[in-house]
């Protein structure tokens, strides 16, 4: 790790850097990131990457882009020293929840590749390129995907393939590929391999009608061939491509991929609030008001709510005023609630796919490059309604464990208890022995009480629910 020196200003006697590399960016020649002492995130512009940088801001790419919403925009700083090979400092846009690709929906996906293949194209206008298309480049601000890795672009060399062509076939398109024709859960493979899904895999993973399809011939199973041919030689390739190709194969590819659709596929949460879910329609929103009752008053502003479903809680959360980091392990229902933000351009909810019971992250070299989820998602506040059952019989996850974790996501925290003898815990107890001789409301208090204080709790009307608002110790 990279660890930059401590300096004083003399004028403001403020401790200016105090900070270390973000274990994320440390790959790249032409800068890093890093979170300085009050909290912010700057990057690094090294002296290797100055003359693409600059390109990037006199030739009107940066302004276009920042202008369209698809690239953050920075602010120069002129009070951090340069040290080494420093040649600037800047100010990114700051991102308020870090997500990965695996935590996205398939449209979510979707729309971040399609950002790349755009960005790529407007670049080439101004004869600069991408010199990467890694998905954790793109992130989600106020329900649409922006890139935020500035240094990303390159001056463009005349009759040079795009570099960044194989990492956009396995971050981006073998991923959808798979999410559209095989599984929606084929994204999780973005876990295992951090540099994208080998294209050799995909071309054995597709089904045979999806393979013999011209376009994926071309990005998929030839370019694996090719890839697979060239890691075989030791001699060096001097492919030429004039720019009206490379245009041609730009354009191919966001056809290719605007076309990809996700599966129609029924699922168990999918329409969970449109279904028998132990609420009237007066009573879901009764609960609602309450919910947004409790966290009244609290000074809270960003809420993480675990198992969220499609957003239906969050967006009350969110008419307050609150953002809300909505997540749920059912991928038709993260979908769901993405299409919904797009329509709306909800600019405080951010859908993600996520399993509490075995988050993503703690990724890469050392386990650092992917931070684990509690890291990335802190918020004032936690919601978890109707999901301790989940957690705690069909998961057998001991109910101290489970208010311990949920402790690192928060301070404080609106939890919905429901009991065996409501009809969706009997479901779960039909199918397996009741082990469960703790899972009752004393013990759920004993146990949260553990790591929190209780502020409130009330019965739902016309439910045996109680919800429950606990401020952690």
């Amino acid at each position: 790790m990279y660890i930059r020196k401590v300096i004083v200003n003399k004028k403001t006697s403020q401790q200016l850097v105090n900070s270390a590399t973000l274990e994320s960016s440390f790959r790249d020649p032409s800068g890093f990131i890093f979170k300085g002492v009050d909290g912010f995130i700057y990057r690094q512009v090294n002296k290797i990457a100055a003359k693409d940088f600059d390109l990037l801001v006199k030739s009107g790419l940066y302004k276009n882009l920042v202008d369209n919403k698809l690239l953050v925009a920075h602010k120069n700083v002129n009070d951090y020293p340069l040290l080494g090979e420093a040649y600037k400092i800047i100010k990114p846009q700051q991102i308020p929840f870090i997500s990965y690709p695996f935590e996205w929906s398939f449209s979510q996906l979707k729309d971040a590749a399609l950002l790349t293949l755009n960005i790529q194209k407007t670049a080439l206008s101004y004869n600069m390129a991408l010199k990467d298309a890694s998905a954790y480049n793109v992130q989600f601000i106020g329900g649409r995907p922006i890139l935020i890795d500035t240094l990303s672009f390159e001056r463009y060399q005349a009759d040079k393939p795009w570099d960044a062509y194989r990492q956009y076939c396995q971050h981006f398109l073998a991923p959808l590929l798979l999410m559209a024709n095989v599984d929606l859960s084929m994204n999780q493979m973005s876990r295992i391999f951090i540099d994208g899904i080998p294209l050799e895999l995909a071309t054995k993973l597709l089904p045979t009608r999806v393979k013999v399809k011209p376009a994926v011939m071309m990005h998929i199973t030839m370019h694996a061939k090719a890839q697979k041919a060239k890691a075989g030689s030791a001699k060096k390739v001097e492919a030429k491509l004039p720019k009206k190709n490379l245009l041609a194969i730009i354009d191919n590819l966001i056809n290719v991929t605007a076309k990809l659709k996700k599966p129609v596929k029924a699922s168990e949460w999918g329409d969970y609030y449109d279904r028998n879910n132990n609420y009237t329609e007066v009573s879901l929103k009764t609960k609602a008001e309450l919910v947004n009752d409790f966290f009244e008053g609290l000074n809270v502003k960003t809420v993480i709510d675990i198992g969220g479903n499609n957003g239906y809680f969050s967006r009350y959360l969110n008419k307050s005023g609150i953002f809300t980091v909505c997540a749920d392990i059912d991928p038709n229902a993260v979908e769901a609630n993405y299409l919904l933000v797009k329509k709306h351009q909800e600019s405080k909810m951010l859908p993600l796919l996520v399993d509490f019971t075995n988050p993503g992250g703690g990724l890469g070299w050392a386990n650092k490059e992917r931070e684990i989820i509690t890291n990335r998602l802190q918020c004032d506040g936690v919601l978890a309604l109707a999901i301790i059952h989940h957690l705690a019989i069909s998961n057998n996850l001991p109910l101290e464990k489970i208010a311990k974790y949920l402790k690192d996501f928060g301070k404080y925290l609106v939890i919905e208890f429901v009991p065996k003898s409501d009809s969706q815990v009997k479901k779960l107890l039909a199918t397996r022995k009741d082990i469960f001789n703790t899972y009752n409301e004393t013990d759920f208090k004993k146990a949260f009480g553990l790591y929190y204080s209780l502020i409130k709790e009330q019965r739902i009307k016309d439910t045996e629910r109680t919800l429950f608002l606990f401020k952690s110790r």
